[in-house]
């Protein structure tokens, strides 16, 4: 399980662009890692978007954003083009990295129970140590509450 304080586990994902990306290339900057279920879905969506909007301000903060999904390279790059996402999209179709964050759980919707990623972010610090965690995430608010976040408690690092 991810604790706070903890280094965070290094991985290497394809991505978007034919883009192999690996957590330990960012050493040096803050990292926010964002898990979410499915491209092209309505909350998934206005997440990306969020990230997209405040995108300067958390490259003015050294911070890069990552998310993260089950979907295949192919979709992240339609998600990409469709919404004109600035930061790389990472597939995880073995769910990995997603199990190594504990973020595939077992999730319930109309009676029916289905393995699934729960939406959720890391903030990784320039040491590449958790700082902050965010489970269960609710879409409205969650990106300007990540800014405060690395606004006010990693900025001077």
């Amino acid at each position: 399980m991810i604790v706070v304080g903890q280094a965070a586990p290094d991985f290497t994902l394809q991505a978007n662009n034919n883009q192999t990306i690996s957590l330990s290339q960012y050493h040096g900057k803050n990292v926010v890692l964002y898990f979410y279920p499915k491209d092209m879905t309505p909350g998934c969506t206005t997440e990306a978007c969020d990230f997209r909007d405040f995108h300067p301000k958390f490259a003015e903060l050294n911070t890069v954003v990552l998310g993260i999904s089950p979907d295949e390279v192919k979709s992240h790059d339609k998600f990409i083009a469709k919404h004109d996402l600035p930061f790389p999209l990472l597939a995880d179709p073995d769910h990995q990295v997603a199990e190594a964050f504990g973020v595939w759980v077992l999730k319930k919707m109309y009676g029916r129970e289905y393995m699934g990623i729960e939406r959720s972010t890391f903030v990784i610090d320039a040491e590449g140590r958790i700082a902050k965690e965010y489970r269960k995430v609710k879409v409205k608010g969650h990106v300007q509450e990540v800014l405060q976040f690395i606004s006010e408690e990693l900025s001077g690092k």
